[in-house]
C-alpha cells in the first residue's frame, strides 16, 4: 500500500478546524485505500449490513467511540448520512470522523442536509506530483497516457477494458443510485464527448444535436457530471474589457487517461503532450488551490491565457502550460497584461522539472518559467502545505 504524505497531511489539517471531514472524489480515486491507510482509524464500510444495523442508533455508535478517529466508507448507503454526522458534530466534538463518498455532500438526493458549518471538504483528485514521487514514479508521459486513478496509473498494461467499466459503473452506482437520471445511451454519449472535446469552449447546443437530447437536458447532465467531478467547467475570467468573453466556460475531462482512451491514443505523439500537460497543470492547481479561483481568459478575437487564478482582493495570476519553453509565445500573455497589468506571470512548463525557475522580459513583460512543483510553491497561501512539494 502506497502512502500518500500530501493527503495524509490535508486530512489532519482538515481535522484542525472540525470534527467531520467529507472525502470528495471520483471512483477509483483512492478514497478508500486512503481512508483504510489512517494509523488508528476504526473503518466501516457502510455497504454492508451489519455495518448500516450498528450505525442505526448513532448517538450509541457515536457515545461507543469517544476520542476514536472513525471512517464511514460509503456513506451515502446509509437511510439517512447527514443525521448521524449532525449528531457527531453538535454532540461528540472529541470524535473525528472522515466521511467518503463519490459526491459532493449535498448533490443528490439522499442527503437533506448540506451539513454548512459542521464540516470540512477534502477533494481528492487524480494523482499529482506529490503522488508520482510517493508511487516511486518519475515518468510524466506514463501519467498522461494512463491517467491519474492509482490502479489504472500502475496497471502492468494499458487497461483500455477498464476504462469501459469504469463508466459502466460510474452510471450504474453514481448516477442511477444518487441522481436517479434516465437516457444512459444518450448520457455516455455525452461524457464520451466531452472527454474527446476535453479543454474546449463548452457550448450545450452541439453536444445537444451529437446526443439526441435538447439542449436543457446536456446542461442538468453537465451539471452532474461537474458535482461528481467527472467534468470540470472552467468559468471566463473578465473584466472591463469590451472584447473579452465572459459568460462561455471550457469544459475539461477530469483525467488525461480518459480523455487518451476516448480519443483513441495508445501512445501519445508530440502534438499530445501539450494540450494534455494543460489537464495535469488544472489537476494539480485544483489538488492546491480548489476550483473556485480557477478561470481562463480569452477574446472574441480567439486570444486565450491556460489559467487565471482569480482570489478575491488579489490581482490576478496568469499562467500558460507549455511542454518546452521554448513553445512559448508571449503575445497573448502581452495582451492580457495591458489589460490587468498587476500580478505575477508564469509559464510551466515540463522541460524544468528540477531546474531552477527565471524570468525573461518581454518589453514590458515580465514572465517566469517555472517548473509545475514551484508554481505550486509559488501560488502556496500561508498556512497551507503547498510548499511540502519542495520538500
Amino acid at each position: 500500500m502506497f502512502e500518500r504524505h500530501f493527503w495524509h497531511r490535508r486530512l489532519i489539517q482538515a481535522w484542525d478546524r472540525r470534527s467531520i471531514i467529507w472525502l470528495m472524489g471520483v471512483r477509483r480515486a483512492g478514497k478508500t485505500v486512503l481512508a483504510q491507510s489512517l494509523p488508528g482509524a476504526d473503518y466501516y464500510d457502510c455497504e454492508l449490513p451489519r455495518t448500516r444495523a450498528r450505525l442505526a442508533d448513532p448517538e450509541a455508535f457515536l457515545q461507543s467511540s469517544r476520542g476514536r478517529m472513525v471512517v464511514l466508507d460509503e456513506i451515502h448507503r446509509l437511510p439517512d448520512p447527514t443525521e448521524l454526522l449532525k449528531i457527531a458534530a453538535d454532540h461528540f466534538p472529541d470524535v473525528r470522523i472522515l466521511a467518503a463518498g463519490s459526491s459532493t455532500l449535498g448533490a443528490s438526493v439522499r442527503f437533506r442536509d448540506t451539513l454548512a458549518g459542521r464540516k470540512e471538504e477534502v477533494w481528492l483528485t487524480p494523482m499529482t506530483m506529490s503522488d508520482l514521487g510517493d508511487f516511486g514514479a518519475t515518468d510524466i508521459q506514463h501519467r498522461l497516457l494512463r491517467g491519474g486513478l492509482p490502479s489504472f496509473f500502475t496497471s502492468a498494461t494499458l487497461p483500455e477494458r477498464e476504462y469501459q467499466e469504469w463508466l459502466d459503473a460510474f452510471w450504474a452506482h453514481d448516477i442511477q443510485e444518487l441522481f436517479r437520471l434516465e437516457r444512459q445511451r444518450a448520457f455516455k454519449r455525452l461524457v464520451e464527448l466531452l472527454m474527446i472535446q476535453s479543454g474546449g469552449i463548452f457550448e450545450a447546443t452541439s453536444f445537444a444535436r451529437e446526443c439526441e437530447i435538447s439542449r436543457t437536458t446536456v446542461s442538468n447532465y453537465v451539471a452532474v457530471l461537474e458535482a461528481t467531478f467527472v467534468v470540470h467547467l472552467i468559468r471566463p475570467f473578465a473584466g472591463s474589457a469590451r472584447a473579452e468573453i465572459v459568460s462561455a466556460p471550457k469544459a475539461y475531462g477530469f483525467d488525461t487517461g480518459f480523455v487518451c482512451h476516448e480519443n483513441g491514443w495508445t501512445s501519445l505523439r508530440r502534438d499530445d503532450l501539450d494540450p494534455l500537460w494543460e489537464h495535469l497543470v488544472l489537476n494539480e492547481l485544483q489538488a492546491h488551490v480548489g476550483r473556485d479561483p480557477i478561470r481562463y481568459w480569452r477574446t472574441k478575437h480567439g486570444t486565450e491565457v491556460d489559467f487565471v487564478i482569480a482570489r478575491r482582493g488579489k490581482p490576478p495570476v496568469a499562467i500558460e502550460c507549455k511542454w518546452s519553453a521554448s513553445e512559448f509565445d508571449p503575445a497573448a500573455m502581452k495582451i492580457f497584461r495591458t489589460a490587468y497589468p498587476d500580478g505575477a506571470s508564469f509559464v510551466v512548463t515540463a522541460d524544468l522539472s528540477g531546474a531552477h525557475p527565471y524570468t525573461r522580459t518581454y518589453g514590458p513583460l515580465s514572465v517566469t518559467f517555472v517548473s509545475l512543483e514551484d508554481l505550486i510553491a509559488s501560488l502556496a497561501r500561508p498556512g497551507d502545505d503547498s510548499q511540502s512539494l519542495r520538500e
